[in-house]
């Protein structure tokens, strides 16, 4: 068993080579001359360096700029806007949900869709769902999230319950109930079946979704949660409408909580277990770390809402950084952050405004601060983001109206 295991991991390390890393020269040749079972401890040891964040894999420097014809394609349509997109953990699935309730599976390749069919009334009872408070049950999907292992997908919306489905046969199979508003956000533990749901009630709710169990509560929170993000099952992090954004240490219940500076943050997502990204509504993008209470550095209108005939002037399409730009002739709502993404464990982020454009961004080590990278125009406003993991692509979803 152990030598099958071996010869698996080698297959495994062979094929995603050229998507984990960029190897140096130097590193294949002392690589190829190695006995085959230190070879594989090695790839071995470096792969858990980076998934435990103590080594950040270098992605942003690989980045091409986008040619005249590169740029965004379409996967999947919506009839209404897009309001959460996530990936598989092997980033060939991709799921989408909007605000009239369709929920799409597809492929990323083919671009192939399939839906998701709500079940009746009696079934999502059947399923301990409660009773709607009106005579119909709202649909509207704000969040989605699916499970490493690629079996659940978990949406949650204005119905106040968290609804599980069986990615394999696209049907429903559990309604978890306990919040008291919309379900705003929801994140799966990294290889864990544990699920963490944040609401409009201000609370958090931890779910087994292999169990079909609630586990726990967390309160902290003194406004609407908006955006939740998870590293591990041990570990999450979330942003309100009270201006913070809280790390929850789940094993120890305790939480640290970070205080943006005079704007309310809109959305956040992990870089590593020590640095985190945020977004706000005033445009500003910023760089947590663990060791200070608020943030290591700041790009203030980060997405420019510039008029038409600054469109051609590439210093103005720059950030500034640590400091306010002059005032630009559009509004100050089409700067506003919406979603924020980052290849976790590696150098790469990306930042989605109102303005319909998605901004890479690199990541400095050290916690030095950020630069961006290109900018990736769309049209509408941008609601949520995925990074693959290999870092090959980004998906967005994107409406006429923010979500």
């Amino acid at each position: 068993m152990t030598k099958e295991y071996l010869e698996r991991i080698t297959d495994t390390v062979k094929r995603n080579k050229e998507e984990e890393e960029e190897e140096d020269d130097e590193d294949d040749d002392e690589d190829d001359g190695l006995p085959g079972g230190r070879r594989v401890a090695k790839l071995l040891r470096k792969k858990q360096l980076v998934e435990s964040g103590r080594q950040r894999l270098s992605l942003a420097a690989r980045v091409l700029p986008p040619g005249q014809q590169d740029g965004f394609k379409f996967i999947a349509k919506h009839r209404q806007p897009v309001t959460a997109v996530a990936l598989s953990k092997d980033s060939d699935k991709g799921f989408s949900a909007s605000k009239d309730g369709v929920i799409l599976h597809w492929d990323v390749e083919t671009g192939k869709s399939e839906k998701y069919l709500w079940p009746t009334e009696k079934v999502l009872v059947s399923h301990h769902a409660k009773a709607p408070l009106s005579k119909k049950r709202s649909q509207q999907v704000l969040a989605l999230a699916v499970s490493s292992d690629g079996r659940y997908l978990a949406t949650g919306g204005f119905d106040r319950h968290i609804h599980l489905w069986d990615v394999r046969t696209r049907e429903h199979i559990q309604a978890f109930s306990g919040h008291r508003g919309p379900v705003s956000c929801l994140a799966f533990g990294l290889d864990s079946s544990e699920l963490f749901s944040g609401s409009y009630d201000r609370s958090i709710m931890q779910w087994n979704a292999e169990d079909r169990t609630y586990m726990h509560c967390l309160y902290g929170h003194q406004g609407e949660i908006l955006t939740t993000d998870a590293l591990s099952k041990d570990r999450l992090l979330t942003v309100a409408r009270d201006r913070t954004m809280h790390l929850w240490k789940i094993p120890e219940e305790s939480q640290l909580v970070f205080r943006a500076p005079a704007v309310s943050l809109e959305c956040c997502c992990f870089i590593d277990d020590k640095e985190y990204l945020s977004g706000s509504d005033d445009g500003s993008l910023e760089l947590w770390s663990v060791m200070r209470k608020k943030p290591t550095h700041i790009i203030k209108n980060a997405h420019p809402a510039l008029a038409p005939s600054s469109l051609d002037s590439a210093d103005e399409k720059l950030p500034k950084e640590n400091g306010i730009c002059k005032p630009q002739s559009l509004s100050s709502a089409h700067s506003w952050i919406s979603a924020v993404a980052a290849r976790k464990g590696s150098d790469l982020a990306a930042s989605g405004a109102a303005n319909g454009v998605v901004r890479l961004w690199t990541i400095q080590p050290d916690s030095k601060g950020m630069q961006p990278l290109f900018d990736l125009p769309l049209d509408g406003f941008v609601n949520s983001l995925a990074i693959a993991k290999s870092g090959r692509f980004i998906v967005a979803g994107v409406g006429k109206l923010l979500r």
